[in-house]
């Protein structure tokens, strides 16, 4: 098994960047699915064949897709060794947030030392009861 790079700031940028975009996540999960001519990209969508060609650019330069000449057709591949590094990322941002909620949990179950000892009527223990 190879060791995957981890992104640096720039990667990460232009990943999320990329997928930011409705379209572009459409064109990540179609080409997860099966190889697709950027030809059969286009049409999928109401737009131009320049607007979804520049989409493609965008997922290229970010590589989360991989493009491919088979003579004058351009085909389009999604690269789930690329997705999965971006889902190594946010995991390890969940993983933190879950470490300092984990900790807050803990630190707010601790009981205060400023807070008195309460009976079981929940009145603090040190008030004295009233005189009859």
């Amino acid at each position: 098994m190879v060791k995957q790079q981890p992104l640096d700031d720039a990667d990460i940028d232009r990943v999320f960047h990329a997928l930011a975009d409705a379209t572009r996540r459409d064109i990540v999960r179609r080409t997860l699915v099966a190889e697709q001519s950027v030809t059969q990209l286009a049409a999928a969508y109401a737009m131009s064949f320049a607007a979804v060609s520049k989409h493609i650019a965008v997922l290229a330069e970010a590589r989360l897709i991989t493009k491919r000449a088979e003579g004058r057709v351009r085909l389009v591949r999604a690269d789930p060794a690329a997705l999965a590094r971006a889902q190594d990322l946010l995991r390890s941002y969940e993983d933190l947030w879950r470490g300092r909620i984990d900790r807050l949990d803990a630190l707010l179950a601790e009981p205060s030392p400023a807070t008195p000892p309460h009976d079981g009527a929940g009145v603090p223990a040190s008030v004295p009861p009233p005189p009859n």
